[in-house]
């Protein structure tokens, strides 16, 4: 019997409140740069491994692995480098993350890249250890190129009712997607930057910093505080969030909160006063300015749309869809 046809899933998205990862086995956050945006992510679901094809949109993502996850990761395109865990290096580069793993990236321009998340774990094939975060890896050009190579195939074979589809299994296909990614790790270049860049201590001062901020980002920050918790200097908190994050502290608090308090307009809040006091902004006519100067409008505007006969309440960006 032949085996059934492989066909992509695929997702566009033009409006950021709306946007919604359908990667699985990845819980997401993102706090988004960008008004407008022109998002597309294609999901091919194989035995054990679903291949992810993104393109992204300007924004700072918080993104961790689910257990007993194996995700590899690599760009499909040459753009402005995304910081992705603190190193601005992302040609001839793969990452990869072990069940539990965490990144964060700051994407400032539209970015391709590819991620292949297998479950079970990968345990047999001589890659690299995984750690606390997702390691990445400078690779030959030759690799990057056969990886970009493979992945287009893949989509092209699997996406098309060409001859060459009613060939293709799930079995095989994952298979040569392995095959490549073996001879990328094959081929890593040793390289001092990277090896800098997969060191955890500063990346433990900046998740700490992430976590202790992710109850408590409606309330005033002070540096000095939040170092004593963390037990380092206001130094060495300042360095891990500007490597990290691209911005400093208290920047990217403030887009982080303005993008919460737009959230809470959409679903539908009492008042714009109420939900912008919740979030920390009691000077108004200041957050008034913010919240338009980055998202085109005024929150009074937000609020009134999400209250129309009609309108569809926008679902937090952290989470997944299936088709």
């Amino acid at each position: 019997m032949t085996a059934p046809l492989l066909v992509p899933r695929v997702f566009r998205f033009d409006d950021v409140d709306a946007f919604r990862s359908s990667i699985r086995d990845l819980d997401v956050d993102f706090t988004p740069l960008a008004r407008k945006i022109s998002a597309e992510q294609i999901i091919l679901s194989l035995p054990g491994c679903e291949l992810n094809y993104t393109q992204s949109f300007p924004r700072i993502v918080d993104a961790q692995l689910a257990r007993h996850t194996t995700a590899v990761g690599f760009t499909m395109d040459d753009g402005v480098p995304m910081r992705f865990n603190g190193v601005e290096r992302d040609r001839a580069v793969i990452v990869l993350g072990g069940g539990g793993a965490f990144y964060t990236s700051v994407e400032q321009t539209p970015r391709q890249y590819v991620s292949a998340m297998f479950t079970p774990e990968i345990v047999d094939r001589g890659w690299p250890q995984p750690g606390l975060h997702f390691s990445i890896h400078e690779i030959s050009q030759r690799a990057q190129d056969r990886l970009r190579e493979v992945v287009r195939q893949i989509l092209l074979v699997t996406s098309q009712q060409t001859d060459d589809a009613q060939f293709a299994t799930g079995a095989s296909i994952r298979e040569m997607l392995l095959a490549a990614i073996d001879g990328a790790f094959a081929e890593i270049v040793p390289a001092k930057w990277a090896t800098r860049a997969n060191t955890t201590r500063q990346f433990k001062v900046f998740n700490d910093a992430r976590a202790i901020l992710a109850g408590d980002v409606a309330h005033p920050i002070y540096s000095g505080e939040l170092a004593r918790q963390i037990g380092v200097s206001v130094r060495t908190l300042h360095d891990a969030i500007q490597r990290y994050r691209g911005v400093s502290l208290h920047r990217y608090l403030r887009l982080r909160r303005l993008w919460l308090v737009r959230q809470q307009l959409l679903a539908g809040a009492h008042s714009v006063k109420a939900c912008a006091l919740a979030y920390g902004f009691w000077h108004l006519s200041d957050f008034s300015r913010s919240y338009r100067s980055q998202f085109g409008e005024a929150p009074s505007e937000t609020l009134a749309a999400s209250r129309r006969p009609g309108a569809v309440r926008a679902e937090t960006a952290a989470g997944s869809y299936e088709s």
